[in-house]
């Protein structure tokens, strides 16, 4: 298997298995995450992510297969894996009736910092992720996206060299989302490596160096946003028209590969040779020589959503689609 980008392989999955009854939740995973980069794994509910951090986390033992975090195997040396990550699921894992600093504290504790290492560990948790003036306020009354900036900061109690996020953002508002995103910007910013599993398709496009699409429990294609987006056909040629009663002559002016949507009173067509300011010159001039009136006319490049649908085949299978698989249903 090929190794990440740059930086060299701090997890390697090879051949990764997990059943659960018939179903095949991970059916021969591969992966390589590379030092001090967010790997994100995009695929819709009961496509295997949530298993997969499962096993790389040590919370569930594969049926076959191997993996390593930070050079240890997961199988073989769990408690050794436990020490190098962290993990923030999809649940926050806080006491609602305590405040920012005594829940951190609380993580603290438990992993024998000591009363005087707790305290100092939570203040600096609590400056890093912009919570320093709500440490003594109560969970219950923090928004949404505080509440999983002060789980992620409990998370990084013992600096993990790598820190797994299953879907941390799911439910929050826009806003929250944000928050969460630059928080986890500044983590890898310091050197952490993140593994991001998760359904949104704008949060890997935002977040991720690199992109593993997982589809049956198992990786159907990978590589940068842009070289994923590439693989739909690249940039296209876009025309929305005034009168529907004009696309079919549109269709014709920008070649044989146009793509027309009467419904929609749209023309696409792939970017030919020359590149994209080009294209949208061209195809300006075209339209008005003849004499159709366009509302508008852009260049776009693929969306994930298209990446996922042309790559999968699944038209009724977006990220935000199908049954869970058990193990996801119970997360």
């Amino acid at each position: 298997m090929p190794d990440a980008r740059p930086g060299g392989s701090v997890i390697v999955v090879e051949g990764l298995q997990k059943r659960y009854g018939e179903k095949r939740a991970l059916d021969g995973l591969d992966l390589a995450v590379a030092a001090g980069t967010v790997h994100a794994v995009l695929g819709p509910n009961g496509a295997g992510k949530t298993t997969a951090v499962r096993v790389l986390s040590t919370l569930l033992r594969p049926d076959g297969g191997r993996a390593r975090v930070a050079g240890v195997d997961v199988v073989e040396r769990p408690r050794e894996v436990r020490r190098r990550i962290g993990l923030l699921g999809q649940s926050a894992a806080l006491d609602e009736e305590l405040s920012g600093r005594q829940n951190l504290e609380m993580f603290g504790r438990l992993h024998h910092l000591g009363a005087r290492g707790a305290g100092t560990r939570a203040d600096e948790l609590l400056t890093r992720f912009d919570l320093g003036d709500t440490g003594r306020k109560a969970v219950k009354q923090y928004s949404g996206g505080m509440r999983r900036r002060l789980d992620l900061a409990a998370s990084l109690i013992t600096e993990p060299a790598v820190l797994f996020l299953d879907e941390p953002t799911t439910g929050l508002d826009p806003r929250g989302r944000t928050e969460v995103w630059n928080a986890v910007r500044s983590l890898v910013g310091g050197g952490t490596t993140v593994l991001l599993t998760t359904q949104y398709l704008e949060e890997a496009d935002r977040l991720a160096d690199l992109i593993s699409l997982v589809d049956g429990g198992r990786v159907v294609a990978e590589g940068t946003a842009d070289e994923l987006k590439t693989r739909t056909g690249g940039d296209r040629v876009e025309v929305v028209l005034r009168d529907a009663g004009q696309v079919a002559d549109a269709a014709r002016l920008l070649g044989p590969e146009a793509a027309a949507d009467p419904d929609r009173r749209r023309v696409t067509a792939p970017v030919p040779p020359g590149g994209r300011v080009a294209a949208l010159a061209a195809a300006v001039r075209a339209l008005e020589d003849a004499g159709l009136d366009a509302e508008d006319v852009a260049i776009r490049r693929p969306t994930l959503d298209e990446v996922f649908l042309h790559l999968t085949g699944a038209s009724s299978r977006t990220p935000h689609g199908s049954a869970p698989t058990p193990e996801e249903a119970a997360a």
